[in-house]
């Protein structure tokens, strides 16, 4: 094996550059939305479930095809995915712009999953082909997730400005001059790379389990959450099981797997990859909630709630610098665990809010919960890469974002379905005298259903209808808040099992083996090799 410990130069930083575009646009393509819930309830009257479908769709199938396209770029070229990507979002996002009811934008909402998922590991796999001297790639991938931060922070900002202005399609053309740019630079500053070492028929029944298992599997868990126990969705659960089975079996027994499964036999790979799950997983999940309260609850305009969403980030900050201040000299299972305690924290405090409680409550329990979190994330980047072995470093780095992706997906539905179906179930036989039929059928499905209804009622019937609605929004969030801080609990118990044995000092990852290029490049672009 050729190690390579060339120094990136001034074109490989460029390129960087064009490389954080697409992540930041990625990465702000959930939060963007979180604002649009309640004018996409009044303009396409989703049902509860369709509106947890028009969140998910994106993130569960970008998880469930992240690996498969990563699999595929070391085949057909990093670069030529990334643009076939972009491509693919940009036309996505204009249909989800223009799409004129809630099926047309889950469809939409599935075709940017699609394009996302040839975006993403083609970012992280290209950074890696471009800096190969340990420094540098740590501090480049230090850049590429401090932009996923930072895309998870201003994507509500971005959208709730947009929504203030434009209609709420508009949340969607965020993405169109970002990806459009990379198209025009990505073949002037972008080296192309294809792995040499796979060889074989690409595994196409292992990336049709991959998805085929989690579709159903995440459509009955939630189905069964909001709508209660049936057999339809019952049966989903348990086909996504057997399937999730069948694709390890393949992956097992395949001659050219998209996964090696010995990677999980690493206990830090492991370890860092779980902890990660269930940080996105309280993180996210909380996300919507703290969004619709602003909005529906108090009553702010997209933009204001937007604004005062930028809070909690303070809290975050502080909490990156303090994990990586401490990172050299606290354990990183001490580290992760205190830092889901943290977050723990949060979620007790989140039980506690209710439909009249200060704002600075809610702004708090946000900051804490998320510092919490983040604190833990800011470790297990670097500690995925540095426990896999060097040629399967672009399988191990696919693995960490699918695992990040499914537990912000798992945590919007489940911690979403949760609230849901306890607000459906206050709300049963609860509505006030005069609101039936129809408009009892809107108020009872969302929240947002609830508000567009009340602002038609007549006399003192609107702000009964909100009242209740409120108080029963709340009580959700206490259920999902008491979920997620179970989850925290067990997540810091998970750390410190699974992450004891590292030292405080986590080992600067070793040099890789270059891939070899889809052509011979130019001198520029050659990685140096030792």
């Amino acid at each position: 094996m050729t190690a390579t410990t060339g120094r990136a130069g001034r074109r490989e930083w460029i390129g960087l550059a064009v490389l954080l575009l697409p992540t930041l646009v990625l990465s702000m393509d959930m939060g963007v939305l979180f604002f649009a819930v309640p004018y996409i309830s009044t303009e396409l009257a989703p049902t509860g479930t369709q509106q947890l479908w028009i969140m998910d769709m994106y993130s569960f199938l970008l998880a469930g095809l992240l690996i498969t396209m990563g699999a595929l770029g070391d085949r057909i070229g990093r670069r030529r995915l990334l643009m076939i990507g972009a491509a693919g979002f940009t036309g996505a996002s204009l249909l989800a712009a223009r799409s004129g009811s809630a099926d047309q934008l889950i469809a939409a909402r599935a075709l940017l999953g699609i394009a996302g998922a040839t975006v993403m590991p083609s970012t992280l796999a290209l950074i890696r082909n471009m800096f190969h001297d340990p420094k540098q790639r740590q501090t480049a991938l230090g850049a590429w997730g401090g932009v996923l931060t930072a895309g998870a922070t201003l994507g509500p900002v971005a959208g709730g400005l947009l929504l203030d202005h434009y209609w709420w399609g508009s949340a969607f053309l965020v993405a169109v001059p970002v990806m459009v740019l990379v198209l025009l630079t990505a073949p002037v500053l972008l080296p192309e790379y294809r792995t040499a070492t796979r060889t074989g028929r690409f595994d196409l029944p292992g990336a049709a389990l991959s998805l085929a298992a989690i579709l159903p599997l995440v459509y009955g868990v939630k189905t069964l959450a909001v709508n209660g126990w049936s057999p339809l969705p019952a049966f989903a659960v348990a086909a996504g099981l057997l399937l999730a089975g069948a694709f390890v079996w393949r992956q097992r027994t395949a001659a050219n797997p998209l996964i090696d499964l010995s990677l999980f036999r690493i206990r830090t790979f492991s370890g860092a990859i779980s902890v990660n799950t269930l940080a996105m997983f309280a993180m996210m999940g909380f996300a919507l909630f703290t969004s619709q309260y602003l909005q529906l609850v108090k009553g702010m305009s997209p933009f204001t709630a937007s604004l005062w969403s930028l809070v909690p980030s303070v809290g975050v900050g502080a909490a990156i610098g303090i994990s990586s201040a401490l990172a050299g000299k606290v354990r990183p299972a001490a580290l992760m665990g205190g830092g889901f305690v943290v977050g723990a924290t949060g979620f007790a405090m989140m039980t506690q809010v209710g439909p009249h409680s200060p704002l600075a409550l809610i702004l708090t329990a946000a900051g804490v919960l998320a510092a919490g979190t983040v604190g833990t994330m800011t470790m297990t980047a670097e500690m995925v890469v540095s426990a896999a072995p060097a040629e399967q470093a672009g399988a191990a780095s696919a693995t960490s974002e699918t695992a990040v992706e499914l537990g912000s997906s798992l945590g919007i539905a489940l911690l979403g379905a949760a609230g849901a179906a306890v607000y459906r179930h206050q709300l049963d036989g609860a509505l006030p005298a005069g609101v039936g039929g129809a408009a009892a059928r809107t108020a009872q499905d969302t929240l947002g259903g609830a508000v567009s209804v009340a602002a038609q009622l007549p006399g003192r019937l609107g702000p009964d209808l909100l009242e209740t609605a409120r108080s029963a929004f709340t009580d959700g969030l206490h259920v999902a808040a008491a979920v997620g801080l179970l989850f925290a609990l067990g997540a810091a118990l998970l750390a410190h099992r699974l992450l004891r044995h590292l030292p405080a000092t986590t080992p600067a990852p070793a040099p890789e083996q270059a891939p070899a290029p889809e052509q011979a490049p130019a001198p520029e672009q050659e990685p140096a090799a030792a």
